[in-house]
């Protein structure tokens, strides 16, 4: 049997949820909305510290490698990514960041109409709940709860003011006026719970809005140019539903240009060699790949008060449970990641390529199976490069949909990259080494003392960098042959199909996704319900 909607749309992530909710929303559609993953019900998604283990949990996270990547010793780099109602908004470090105003001029600037800072900022309000109250930068009343830390603490009071010491200014909103300068974050959180994007957009859906879990979008079914309806897998088997209006690809930025191959849809020979008809050569599917990269700089702590500590001893263990359980209060009420700063690496940029987080916890080892912190106090500032020039590639590994992707990145390739990823690495050092610190430093960690030039420090972060999660683009925004949708996320070449999610970015927005991703699942759905109100009559009649 085949059902039938008027809309499907294929992710329960940070943009399906709000897309799916607003069509069902409007009172006026059927809307089904399919997930992979089980429902959210893993305690350790809603506890905001439970990020550790879902970090590492195959139930509920897909738990992707790369492919060998060649300016990182040929390392496999993991890549979690959330497999459960609200992807990667269930799984992630909850950190509330849009990024730079100019991000988005420059979105418009190459071409995509309405998506200028001016055009975006509605959006990003029409979705939050600010603790803080509403003014021109915020808002109030939205479905998803954006908060203060929970409790700060002296370490984080003390990276702060080392900043400062450094010449960074303090910032009290990366997501007010400007973004420059150093902070505390906010989070996706309320009451010291996560608020991921089934949190805020699929509690009491509509009884319009079909939500179906553990149901694998295989294919997009395409006839004569137009799409049709999507094939999924299921319990049951294979099962096929029909979209009246639009079928709308939300598996972000793996998983959509994935769906997108799979359905014929991307480079004509890639397609050919996976055995799979080309329905129409598109090669920018799955091209562009852009993402933040990352490293991590750590130090013994002379104090024990970071997360090492709570990992390593069984009683404060239980004393944080038995605290976040009774109270909702401790370590396990916050993320570890309280304070930050944005800055440039290069006084002649215009906008900050440099991010460094606050990590309460140091590291000895991080694999897809395990995270292993050291066994004594320490803390890490982990600096990010925000604009790096390479760009990668989503492949299909296999023709089989339950296989992973094949994800290639192009990491420190250009001068400018490698300059960037060094000076982050430095100005951390330099942060570590200002008079407000000096009480908590017993020494560097990683990458060591001995490791001072500028040739051992490429080797260092050749060695240990990463993903730092944040892929957008591999089904880039635009207008030319290097773009997979309009302004509009209509696929070029194919009626009834949009893709709404970070994969259509045009370039990585400079800070975490999470936030633009949601905004981009609030705008694409009022563009859909505006295209719609003209469409639905025509295919009616």
């Amino acid at each position: 049997m085949q059902d039938v909607y008027d809309f499907i749309v294929t992710g329960a992530g940070s943009a399906g949820c709000a897309i799916a909710r607003r069509l069902a929303e409007s009172g006026q559609y059927r809307v089904l909305l399919l997930e992979a993953g089980p429902p959210d019900k893993s305690p350790w998604i809603h506890i905001p510290l439970g990020y550790a283990k879902t970090y590492v949990d195959p139930a509920v996270n897909w738990m992707f490698e790369t492919e060998p990547q060649p300016q990182m010793q040929n390392r496999r780099l993991y890549l979690p990514r959330g497999k459960t109602l609200g992807g990667s908004s269930s799984i992630n470090g909850m950190l509330y960041i849009r990024g730079n105003h100019a991000d988005y001029d420059e979105w418009r600037q190459r071409g995509c109409t309405g998506w200028d800072w001016v055009s975006v900022l509605p959006y990003f309000k029409k979705a939050e709940h600010q603790a803080r109250g509403a003014d021109d930068f915020h808002g109030t009343g939205g479905p998803l709860h954006v908060s203060d830390q929970p409790e700060k603490g002296e370490l984080s009071k003390a990276v702060l003011q080392a900043c400062v010491q450094a010449g960074i200014p303090p910032n009290p909103d990366f997501n007010g006026a400007q973004q420059e300068g150093c902070g505390y974050y906010q989070t996706t959180t309320s009451n010291k719970r996560r608020w991921s994007a089934a949190k805020a957009y699929l509690t009491n859906p509509p009884p319009n809005l079909t939500i179906q879990t553990g149901a694998h979008a295989t294919r997009i079914i395409i006839e004569n140019g137009r799409t049709s309806g999507v094939e999924y897998r299921t319990t049951a088997g294979r099962q096929t539903s029909s979209a009246r209006i639009e079928v709308i690809v939300s598996g972000g930025a793996y998983g959509s240009p994935q769906l997108l191959l799979l359905s014929g849809l991307g480079p004509a020979q890639h397609l050919r060699d996976m055995g799979i008809d080309v329905i129409r050569d598109m090669p920018a599917v799955g091209s562009n790949l852009h993402d933040h990269f990352s490293t991590n700089v750590s130090w013994r702590c002379s104090k024990a008060i970071t997360l090492n500590d709570l990992q390593n001893s069984a009683f404060r263990k239980a004393m944080a449970g038995l605290r976040y359980g009774l109270f909702r209060s401790g370590p396990m009420a916050g993320n570890g990641i309280t304070a930050g700063l944005f800055t440039r690496s290069d006084n002649r940029l215009e906008r900050p390529d440099i991010q460094i987080n606050l990590f309460e916890w140091s590291t000895k080892e991080r694999t897809r199976n395990s995270v292993m912190t050291h066994p004594f106090s320490g803390f890490t500032l982990g600096p990010v490069h925000l604009r790096p020039d390479g760009r990668g590639t989503v492949r299909l590994g296999s023709p089989d949909p339950f296989a992973w992707p094949a994800v290639l990145f192009d990491y420190l390739r250009t001068d400018y990259d490698i300059q960037a990823a060094l000076a982050g690495v430095r100005l951390a050092r330099t942060i570590a080494a200002q008079p407000a610190l000096k009480p908590y430093v017993a020494g560097e960690t990683a990458p060591g003392p001995a490791i001072e030039s500028d040739a051992d420090l490429l080797e260092f972060v050749r060695r240990t960098g990463v993903s730092n999660q944040h892929p957008t683009s591999s089904c880039a925004m635009g207008t030319g042959p290097n773009s997979v949708v309009d302004p509009r996320l209509r696929v070029h070449g194919i009626a009834g199909l949009r893709v709404a999610d970070a994969s259509i970015m045009p370039v990585v927005v400079g800070g975490n996704t999470n936030a633009p991703t949601i905004m981009i699942g609030e705008k694409a759905a009022a563009m859909i319900l505006e295209d719609a109100r003209t469409t639905a009559p025509a295919l009616a009649a």
